[in-house]
């Protein structure tokens, strides 16, 4: 994991608008949140096995997540490589797999060693400035 220097720590937006901003610029919500907080996540990367993400952590500090009026508090930001794992599922899941009702399996390494460090802190440190540039900048708070 590579943590990132950007400005969208300690911005707000609401969930319904960081969504739809979100979308247009090939993020989306994690699979993981709960109802008090999560991630947005961009794929910045993906060859073979190896997939590089940008991951900005947010908590709602209004609401729950799942309302468009949930307000949002984001973190630091920062990279992280998952190595997907290839192949049958040797373990209890495998028989959903094969049934088609789980369709994913864990990754193989969900923070994989990251080699250049310093091109994907820059790579990352862009994706999170492209992503600012949408969002409104009036909502920013201690």
């Amino acid at each position: 994991m590579i943590q990132l220097d950007t400005d969208i720590e300690g911005k707000t937006i609401y969930f319904g608008e960081m969504m739809k901003i979100a979308k247009q610029n090939g993020f989306g919500l994690c699979g993981g949140w709960e109802y008090d907080g999560g991630f947005i996540d961009g794929i910045m990367h993906r060859e073979g096995p190896d997939t590089y993400y940008v991951r900005i952590p947010f908590h709602v500090i209004e609401g729950e997540l799942d309302r468009p009026n949930a307000l949002l508090k984001f973190k630091r930001p920062f990279v992280i490589k998952h190595v997907v794992n290839f192949g049958l599922d040797k373990e209890e899941q495998s028989l959903l797999a094969a049934t088609g009702i789980n369709q994913f399996q864990e990754p193989a390494d969900k923070d994989g060693y990251i080699r250049d460090k310093s091109r994907w802190e820059e790579l990352g440190e862009q994706a999170v400035s492209q992503l600012l540039q949408h969002m409104p900048d009036n909502r920013s708070i201690s």
